[in-house]
């Protein structure tokens, strides 16, 4: 009796032992399955975090401008800006033309007794660009054009400022009217600041009557101006339909133009061979 005591002891030890390894596993089970989890929330967390890319922003309709002293009817010229000083406009500057371009033009009438009337011209193009970072064009256009209108308004000098939609111009437009007094002359003048795709339009009017003549009405003014306009943002989409008619060529008109100037120097040459010297 006494022996199996100590027997039994033993045997319960050892069938001990199993039970507490399966805790032991258990517990480290259970830490590996909390790491998984902390990991999974962690990459949830990243992939939420991430901010989505920007859609695209819409293309340039126009990607390029008219010649602005080809862009108002020779017609017209002639209408608005009697015995001009020069009836092709006054070009200015720009360091690229497909971006920024304008004209101007210029002419006084000599009436005589009755006095002079003279009449003064300018047109302007802003082209802008669509990009990721700044916008559509057509976006930086419309903030371009607000701009346009509020310098308009503030110019210097102005008098009796007033402001009107220009309907059918462009996809929106505003002409500007104020009286100036100039050389001690009285001038009427008429801006129209017009939107079409991604391009602003900024054509001015003015005139004044010299030597005693009347000095035109605010409404001609105005009315040519519009006219002008019209015709100015016309260009604009004139210009780009040119472009997209304007394939690659196909080699055989040039070819042609070859032939043709081969022809040409040739009757020339037979032409001052028959011509006697003197």
């Amino acid at each position: 009796m006494h022996r199996s005591a100590p027997r039994l002891s033993r045997i319960l030890a050892c069938a001990a032992v199993p039970v507490m390894l399966v805790a032991v596993g258990c517990s480290s089970d259970s830490g590996s399955g909390s790491d998984a989890k902390k990991s999974a929330d962690s990459s949830s967390s990243g992939a939420a975090t991430t901010e989505p890319t920007k859609p695209a922003v819409e293309p340039a309709k126009f990607g390029d401008l008219p010649d602005a002293c080809s862009s108002i009817g020779k017609g017209t010229i002639e209408d608005l800006v009697p015995d001009a000083k020069k009836k092709g406009g006054t070009a200015g500057r720009s360091s690229d033309l497909s971006v920024r371009g304008s004209c101007s033009w210029n002419g006084l009438k000599d009436n005589g007794v009755k006095g002079s009337q003279y009449r003064w011209l300018s047109v302007a193009f802003t082209r802008f660009d669509s990009d990721q970072s700044l916008g559509s064009g057509a976006d930086r256009a419309a903030e371009d054009y607000t701009k346009q209108v509020a310098k308009e308004k503030a110019s210097e000098g102005a008098q009796k400022v007033a402001t009107a939609d220009a309907s059918g111009i462009g996809d929106e437009a505003t002409a500007i009217t104020y009286g100036l007094d100039k050389s001690d002359e009285k001038f009427e003048n008429s801006t129209v600041v017009a939107r079409t795709g991604n391009v602003v339009v900024t054509l001015t009017y003015n005139g004044a009557g010299f030597a005693g003549a009347k000095t035109p009405s605010a409404a001609d003014i105005l009315k040519d101006a519009q006219k002008a306009a019209k015709e100015a943002v016309a260009a604009v989409a004139k210009t780009a339909e040119a472009a997209k008619t304007d394939g690659p060529s196909d080699g055989k008109s040039d070819e042609k133009k070859d032939e043709k100037s081969d022809g040409d120097k040739d009757e020339k040459k037979d032409d001052a061979e028959a011509t006697p010297k003197s």
